[in-house]
C-alpha cells in the first residue's frame, strides 16, 4: 500500500482544495452578493449554487476522509505516532479538527434534507467550517515543520 502513497495524497489534495474552495466561495464571494442584490433574488442564486454543491461535495468530503484515513494509517501504522511526537500531537489536533467539521456538514446536510437550512444557518455554517478548516490547513503545514 506503500506505494499508492503519493496518489493517496493528491487525492486528499485534491478534494481538500475543492471543499477549501467552495466553502471560501460561499463565504468570500457569494455572501458579498447580499449588499448587492435583493432577498428574493439572493435566495435563488443560494438556492442553484446549493443544488449544484450537492451533486458533488459528498463525493468530494467522502474521498477527502477516506484518504485522510488512509494517510493516517500509512503515516502513523495505526495510533503509533499519536502522541509520540509534536507531529502525532498536532495530527491528532488536525484529526480533531476534521471530525468537527464532518459533524458540521452531516448537520448541515441534515437541516437541508429537512427544509431547516435558512439564510442564516447557512452563514454560519459556512463560517465555521472554513474557520475549521484554515485550522486545518495551518496544522497540516506546521505538522511537517516540526
Amino acid at each position: 500500500m506503500a506505494h499508492w502513497y503519493p496518489l493517496i495524497v493528491l487525492l486528499h489534495l485534491a478534494c481538500a482544495i475543492v471543499f477549501v474552495g467552495a466553502v471560501c466561495f460561499e463565504v468570500l464571494v457569494l455572501e458579498s452578493f447580499h449588499k448587492v442584490f435583493d432577498t428574493g433574488t439572493m435566495a435563488r442564486l443560494e438556492a442553484a449554487v446549493m443544488a449544484r454543491v450537492r451533486r458533488f461535495m459528498p463525493v468530494v468530503v467522502l474521498l477527502l476522509f477516506a484518504s485522510g484515513g488512509l494517510l493516517f494509517d500509512l503515516r502513523c501504522d495505526g495510533l503509533a505516532c499519536v502522541g509520540n511526537s509534536t507531529f502525532g500531537w498536532l495530527l491528532l489536533l488536525k484529526v480533531g479538527l476534521a471530525l468537527a467539521v464532518l459533524g458540521v456538514f452531516v448537520s448541515a446536510v441534515t437541516a437541508g434534507l429537512r427544509g431547516r437550512m435558512d439564510a442564516c444557518r447557512f452563514r454560519h455554517t459556512h463560517r465555521i467550517v472554513l474557520g475549521l478548516m484554515v485550522g486545518i490547513v495551518v496544522l497540516a503545514k506546521t505538522m511537517f515543520l516540526a
